[in-house]
């Protein structure tokens, strides 16, 4: 997505209800209202913002730079890039759903509904849906699952079905199983408790989609032996897919290259940024971590 001359952040970050000199943007600095900050189990919580309409432009993909508040009174020093849960344009929100473990999402964690909260973006690359594609597979792990929620939303708006497998260590950490059923996705949950999250379980749930017709494209995020299976089948029956990149970022629009991560087009190895180029890639150029 190109930046242009008043995409970088501006001097006054717009708040709900004012006026934009320039609506042409893409990219800006806004301040959102916490509606809610809840917890939904011991280790994910989930961030409701209402925020400026310009705001309301990411898709499916994108991200939000994140000044996030201190946990200890001292500074956080650099933004912290998150991928957008969900949108609803009819309420004016932005939602988030994030691990609280570092000092940034730590200070996350203790927002409170009224309290304002600076966040810049939509940024990225998103994913994208073809016409021909009229069923696809949503394969994620943890609070990638997060990434992948919209789309979902994405694939409800456009008639996609979606097949979306959840994976994650035990029942009470997955994420995402109830938004997806509300638009209409099938889930199919897979766990390391009971050993059904292994990638042979895995590979067998996938190869039954395909043959069923079920599977036009793959998409995943937050697993390397996932995507390192997904990409796998892909070359084998000829499915295309995208993955959402995870990725430490300290500007987030280009310009440092701090989240510079190593990809294979048309067989030779380049280096790409995640903020500018992704975060969603061609899933058979990624390079696993």
């Amino acid at each position: 997505m190109p930046l242009e001359l008043n995409d970088n952040y501006t001097n006054a970050a717009l708040r709900v209800g004012d006026v934009d000199l320039y609506p042409q943007r893409h990219v800006g600095e806004f301040i959102g209202i916490v509606v809610s900050n809840a917890r939904i189990n011991d280790e994910y919580k989930h961030l409701v913002l209402k925020v400026h309409e310009q705001a309301l432009k990411a898709y499916a993909g994108q991200m939000f730079h994140l000044l996030c508040p201190s946990p200890d009174g001292a500074e956080v020093w650099m933004r912290r890039p998150m991928s957008v849960y969900r949108v609803d344009k009819a309420a004016s929100e932005v939602e988030f759903l994030y691990k609280t473990e570092g000092r940034g999402t730590r200070g996350m964690a203790m927002l409170q509904p009224g309290d304002e909260f600076n966040i810049a973006g939509p940024l990225g690359v998103g994913f994208k849906l073809r016409p021909s594609w009229k069923n696809i597979v949503v394969v994620g792990r943890g609070v990638g699952l997060a990434t992948l929620a919209p789309l979902s939303q994405l694939a409800a708006e456009q008639g996609v079905g979606v097949t979306a497998i959840l994976s994650a260590r035990h029942e009470g950490v997955v994420m995402s199983k109830a938004l997806f059923a509300e638009l209409g996705a099938r889930t199919i949950t897979v766990l390391d408790s009971d050993g059904s999250s292994a990638v042979e379980n895995v590979e067998r749930i996938l190869e039954e989609l395909i043959a069923d017709g079920k599977a036009d494209a793959f998409f995943t995020c937050g697993s390397n032996r996932l995507l390192k299976l997904m990409q796998r089948l892909g070359k084998k029956h000829n499915i295309p897919g995208q993955v959402a990149m995870e990725q430490i970022m300290v500007c987030g629009f280009g310009a440092c290259y701090v989240c510079v991560r190593t990809f294979e087009v048309d067989g030779k190895r380049v280096l790409k940024r995640v903020c500018r180029d992704g975060p969603v890639f061609n899933m058979q150029e990624a390079v696993g971590w």
